[in-house]
């Protein structure tokens, strides 16, 4: 008697707190999840769930479609220049302002309030940046670089994209690093510096051995964010010039939504789905082995 009131207490507890979280979950995402996987193997269109079954034509359709990897690859540039770029950048950052430097912790405040602007936002600031500002700084101070906009030169549109994203993540990634320097036991620093270790020994040989949980959770949300980057794609290129900054989430928006290709844009999404699981997979089994050994 005493073990089933228990369980129903606890059943009431759950009830409470968790079952509302619980059907979310599974509404919003493993439900559609499973849909769309369903939707892959079908002859499903925008307007209903088709039930005709068409095995993996809708993936061999995806594998041929030489845009689909053209995006892929412009995806796979854009992760890599930002995955570095950003997290040079932020724990440059995090170094500054754990230094005891004065006003740090406004500092710190003013690094992070990019990663509170929206993506749509933040495309069209940027967009009016480099449209009009360095436009006319380029041309009124005879800087050939600036002198036209990035957004329109299919050879500059895609940085302007990776500075955009480095410039709101790093502040975040910032927050990352700064918990890892702040979790460094002070004791080890004093002794490296009553042992007469320099400053770049001290950080090579202690503080960034010690910060790899840092590294490793920093290193995933970048790629995370890198590689699902659409908000940003939209409002500031739109994939533009000439379809030379469309990044893979926009082409799979594109082709089921825009091209009404529902069954092969469902197939692309569940391909970058598995290259975005596998990458992020072993990269956090790789960095955990470091973080072992250090």
């Amino acid at each position: 008697m005493y073990s089933e009131k228990g369980f129903i207490n606890k059943f009431k507890v759950f009830a409470l707190f968790g079952a509302v979280p619980l059907f979310v979950f599974l509404s919003v995402v493993i439900v559609p999840f499973l849909l769309g996987i369903f939707m892959t193997i079908t002859n499903s269109t925008g307007t209903d769930i088709s039930t005709e079954f068409v095995g993996l034509q809708n993936y061999m359709a995806a594998f041929k479609d030489q845009k689909f990897w053209e995006s892929m690859s412009l995806t796979f540039q854009y992760t890599f220049w930002s995955l570095i770029i950003t997290n040079v950048v932020a724990f440059l950052l995090a170094l500054l302002v754990t230094s005891g430097m004065k006003g740090q912790n406004f500092f710190r405040m003013g690094f992070f309030t990019p990663n509170l602007i929206g993506g749509v936002i933040l495309g069209f600031i940027w967009q009016f940046v480099f449209s009009r500002i360095l436009v006319y700084v380029g041309t009124s101070m005879e800087i050939g670089i600036f002198s036209g906009s990035w957004l329109s030169d299919p050879s500059t549109a895609l940085w302007a994209l990776i500075i955009v994203g480095v410039w709101q993540n790093s502040g975040y990634m910032m927050l990352l690093y700064i918990a890892g320097l702040t979790g460094i036991p002070k004791s080890l620093i004093e002794a490296a510096s009553l042992d007469g270790a320099s400053y770049w020994r001290t950080l090579t040989r202690i503080r960034i051995p010690m910060m790899i949980p840092s590294f490793t959770i920093s290193i995933f949300l970048t790629l995370q964010r890198s590689f699902m980057v659409y908000d940003t794609n939209l409002s500031l290129t739109k994939g533009g010039p000439y379809r030379s900054t469309e990044m893979i989430s926009m082409h799979v928006y594109n082709e089921a939504f825009l091209y009404q290709n529902y069954g092969t844009g469902q197939a692309k999404a569940i391909i970058l789905f598995l290259v975005v699981a596998a990458i992020a997979v072993t990269q956090v089994v790789i960095m955990k082995r470091k973080e072992v050994e250090a």
